[in-house]
This record gives structure tokens, C-alpha cells and sequence, in this order.
């Protein structure tokens, strides 16, 4: 029966069970399944559609523009099998909306960080493209993230983001017993002097692979953890779903005004 089969080809995908025609033009991800329960409400109206190990889907509509959303679980890999599964059946852009420790200074909790291109510390990238090739996120998503954030006067910070596999060694915190990887001392100080804004676990799987297939994504991440002050909060979740539901949104006018003004790309001289 369909499902049963991972070969990438069948109708209904091997992971997430979903099929073409589920799922729309733009998906957000977060991590966590039961986010969906805190993105869905903000919308019009939506369906779950599948529901199958970490990977919990829903589509419906925001504004009258048709959305989806799919929980990846915690991690680049897991990402990236969305990714590949969604694109398969259709879906063409994507935004990461998930949570993150900030490590600049003036970034408080609650805030929201625009990742515009990431730091590839995650080894599934590496397993697409050499290490040198950039995971930057696409313009058109940043715009519209930036855009969205503004309408909604929620605090933000657009800047480069580091994802790690390992939420304990990868990110500079001490591991069981007292455990410390090799560099953990320097890396949070490496990372601000590189003005490198935030850390988080999946947007540089995602960029890299968004560029190397050719499809638009993009990651808004609220700030739980203040590196800088020890300060940890899990706010904001519902601003970076917003800011991203309505980042869609603003993505569908931009390619109706594109389509109108007979343009490839959008730009300052176009107007929503």
C-alpha cells in the first residue's frame, strides 16, 4: 500500500505521509509537534493532514493565502528529510519558526532573530555540498520576515546564525558530569566576535539545501536563552509563528505585484 515503500518516487512520502495536493506552496517548520497548536489558531482555518514520528502536518489558510505547516523534530537531519519529502510533493518555500539562544548584547528574550545566512556547524550539509559552499537564506523570505515583524511592532534582530547538532557540547554548555568539548571555552566569544547573532540546531541545513535544490528559505527563531546574561525564557513562540504566517502572506502579494510589474525579483522599486 502507499507509505509502505521509501523509495523517494511514491505517491505518498515515507516519512511525514504526505502526498501532492496535501501540503501548500509554503510551509512553516518548527521543531516541536505541539507547536502546531499554537500556529494553526492564528490562521483562518486548517486541516491536519498527517501525523507520523515527529512529523506532525497541517494545512489551511492566513490572510486567504494558502499555508502549511510541518513539525521537524529536534535537529538538521530530521529537517532535511522534511524538506526533501515537502519539496517532493510540491512545496517550494520554507520557514524555519523556532526558538534560540541570542549572543549579542542587546538581545533580550522574547525578541525575534531573521537568520539572512548561517554558520554550517551541522554535518548534514556537509553531506550535500562541500563546506565551503554558503547556507545564506533566500532574499525574498528575509524581506518578508523583516516586513512582518515591522507591521506587527515586534522587536527583531536580522543577523547570521550558527546551528549546531548538539545542543550540550555543540553549543558551548557543559555536557553530563562536567563534560566540556575541545574549544567549548572559546566558542560562544568566538562566535560574537564574528558578529554571529544567535545559535539554533536546523537553519543551515535548511539554507544550504534550499540553495542547492533551487527553493526559497528562510528561519525567524524567538530568543529563549540570553548567552550573555544567563537568562532563560520560553517567550515569544507566538510571534515568531505570527511573523511567519504573515511573512507568507506577504511572499504571495510579492509575486502577484512581481507578475504585474513583469519582474523577476523583487526589489525596493516594487511596492506591496
Amino acid at each position: 500500500m502507499p507509505g509502505d515503500s521509501e523509495d523517494p518516487n511514491d505517491d505518498v512520502q515515507y516519512h511525514l505521509e504526505v502526498a501532492e495536493g496535501d501540503v501548500a506552496d509554503a510551509v512553516l517548520l518548527p521543531g516541536n509537534p505541539e507547536r502546531l497548536d499554537k500556529i494553526t489558531p492564528l490562521w483562518d482555518d486548517h486541516e491536519e493532514v498527517a501525523h507520523h514520528r515527529e512529523y506532525r502536518t497541517a494545512t489551511g489558510t492566513y490572510e486567504g493565502t494558502p499555508i502549511s505547516v510541518t513539525s521537524t523534530g529536534i535537529g538538521s537531519p530530521s529537517a532535511a528529510i522534511a524538506l526533501e519529502e515537502l519539496a517532493r510533493v510540491g512545496a517550494e518555500t520554507f520557514v524555519r519558526v523556532g526558538s534560540c539562544g541570542a549572543i549579542q548584547p542587546g538581545m533580550d528574550v522574547g525578541d525575534l532573530v531573521i537568520t539572512r545566512g548561517a554558520v554550517r556547524q551541522e554535518g548534514t550539509s556537509d553531506e550535500y555540498v562541500r563546506e565551503d559552499y554558503p547556507a545564506v537564506a533566500d532574499g525574498e523570505v528575509v524581506s518578508a520576515l523583516v516586513a512582518a515583524a515591522e507591521r506587527l511592532g515586534y522587536d527583531y534582530h536580522v543577523g547570521i546564525t550558527m546551528s549546531s547538532d548538539a545542543f550540550y557540547a555543540g553549543q558551548g554548555r557543559t555536557g553530563f558530569g562536567g563534560f566540556e568539548a575541545a574549544g567549548s571555552d572559546d566558542l560562544i566569544a568566538d562566535l560574537q566576535a564574528a558578529n554571529v547573532a544567535n545559535v539554533e540546531m536546523e537553519a543551515a541545513a535548511l539554507c544550504t539545501l534550499g540553495n542547492v535544490y533551487g527553493l526559497r528559505t528562510g528561519a525567524v527563531c524567538s530568543v529563549f536563552a540570553n548567552r550573555v546574561t544567563g537568562e532563560f525564557r520560553t517567550e515569544g513562540e507566538t510571534r515568531a509563528a505570527e511573523t511567519a504566517s504573515l511573512a507568507v502572506h506577504l511572499l504571495a502579494r510579492m509575486e502577484e505585484v512581481k507578475r504585474e510589474a513583469g519582474a523577476d525579483h523583487w526589489h525596493a522599486g516594487l511596492s506591496l
